[in-house]
């Protein structure tokens, strides 16, 4: 009994914080459910035939990414379709023609030397440059959207402003990304971090040797831009004055793990390629589609819950209320962790919600069942209530766990909307099993328990038993 109490205290207290969460944490809506733009962009062959590459394409896509990033969207969608296309969804841009003139262009990768005496201006710019970074991406993940909006704005007026100062104190001298050949990331000698590999082709090489001789143990930097903006500003050591660093193979090392140190190198070699692009759709997708949505969605919703939750109370009786209650739980339990984890709502998304609070019933139903089962059999009703719960357990394990695996199968192999209901079916699923095996069997017990009216009276859950 005492436990029974601890657990349902714990669920309350999860209730409390799910409430609080959605209170704080709105949900994110899709490009379907809050209107935007949705582009599709080709890259092109370039002007030698060179075919596109899927490696080239995925290249690519991180220069939009980070383009997107200067457009200020909250929760773009981007994607790889076939070889040579990317599908860019941007909810809430009210401009598609001025995403397409700054997604559409091809990315310009420039190197450039730092200009004498520009030392303690650049490290000041540069330490401001990563602070500003680190409260824009702050902001973009924060709380409260409508009170962060001005300020990510602002926010991001700065950056540009202050990226054109960094750009100013580096020389431009022409070698740009087409004199790229590559760049990988690769672990060092020790294994205990990360470098990034760049080749140069001839040219390349002769520039870049160049340029680093002039630097070498100056304390200056090699500035790498993308787009005008500052992507790393390695030093070059002195024991490269007589040469500079020659043959087109450079090493570029510093604080790297894995994952910045392939963002780095993606982002050079997105900014390398000569293949052009273009933006071959350009789709609106209004406002008012998207209010019908989620109204239409919100209807459905409420319409589905509510006659589970009748037809659960009519034919199951006190322990059809009991599971009652559960669903309720699990409908604000299942939507806190939507937030939480950062769900981007569309249709989809809702669909396999809703299908998901059918699952949930599907193991209050399992329960029940094998209870009425024990009842008829002559079993007390708490051996009853244990055994269809030790009963159905196996069965409710075994539905869950092949619904998880479709939607591990439907998220790792499917893309964009296919995602998104995956994702929301199985956090459903997942929540469904606890609310099951928790919220339900507590409250069974605790009733069975701590009313003898409920003990004695087994035919508010088993209608047939003989009087």
């Amino acid at each position: 009994m005492q436990k029974q109490r601890l657990i349902i205290v714990a669920i309350l207290f999860l209730v409390a914080i799910a409430i609080t969460i959605l209170t704080t944490l709105p949900l994110q809506l899709g490009l379907d459910l809050k209107g935007g733009a949705q582009l599709t962009i080709q890259v092109q062959p370039n002007a030698e035939g060179v075919v596109v590459e899927a490696d080239d394409t995925a290249a690519v896509k991180r220069v939009i990414e980070n383009r997107i990033n200067g457009l200020g969207v909250a929760e773009p969608i981007t994607q790889l379709v076939g070889n040579d296309r990317i599908l860019v969804q941007l909810p809430g841009v009210t401009d598609p023609e001025q995403a397409e003139r700054v997604l559409g262009g091809t990315a310009q990768l420039e190197f450039r030397p730092q200009n004498p005496g520009t030392e303690a201006e650049f490290q000041e710019k540069y330490a401001l440059r990563r602070q500003l970074d680190a409260q824009l991406t702050s902001l973009r993940g924060s709380a409260s959207p409508a009170a962060s909006d001005a300020e990510i704005e602002e926010l991001e007026t700065n950056i540009d402003s202050l990226d054109q100062e960094i750009l100013a104190l580096f020389e431009p001298v022409g070698l740009v990304g087409e004199y790229v050949t590559n760049a990988q990331p690769a672990p060092t000698q020790t294994g205990n971090s990360w470098q990034v590999f760049l080749n140069f082709n001839s040219e390349g090489a002769e520039l870049f040797a160049e340029i680093t001789k002039g630097l070498a143990g100056t304390g200056r930097s090699v500035g790498i831009f993308l787009d005008d903006a500052l992507l790393s500003a390695p030093t070059v050591g002195p024991e490269y004055t007589a040469q500079g660093i020659a043959g087109g193979n450079v090493t570029i090392t510093g604080n790297f793990d894995i994952d910045t140190a392939s963002d780095l190198a993606i982002q050079i070699r997105g900014g390398s390629l000569p293949f052009p692009v273009a933006v071959v759709e350009n789709r609106t997708v209004g406002a008012t589609l998207g209010q019908d949505s989620i109204r239409q969605s919100i209807y459905a919703g409420i319409a589905g819950l509510i006659l589970v939750l009748v037809f659960v109370a009519v034919y199951y009786r006190l322990p059809g209320l009991i599971a009652d209650v559960a669903l309720v739980v699990y409908t604000l339990l299942t939507l806190a962790c939507y937030s939480l984890v950062g769900v981007t709502l569309t249709l989809p998304g809702i669909a396999g919600f809703i299908l998901s609070i059918g699952m949930a019933v599907d193991a209050n139903v399992l329960i029940f069942e094998r209870t009425r089962e024990e009842i008829y059999k002559g079993n007390t009703l708490y051996r009853a209530v244990e055994s269809g719960f030790f009963n159905a357990f196996s069965s409710i394990l075994d539905s869950n766990v092949t619904t998880l695996i479709a939607c591990a199968a439907l998220f790792f192999l499917g893309s964009g909307l296919v995602k998104g209901f995956a994702l929301t079916l199985a956090i459903g699923v997942g929540v469904s099993m606890f609310t099951a095996v928790t919220c339900s069997r507590t409250l069974l017990l605790l009733t069975v328990l701590g009313l003898p009216a409920v003990r004695q009276n087994p035919k508010l859950f088993a209608p047939k038993v003989p009087n």
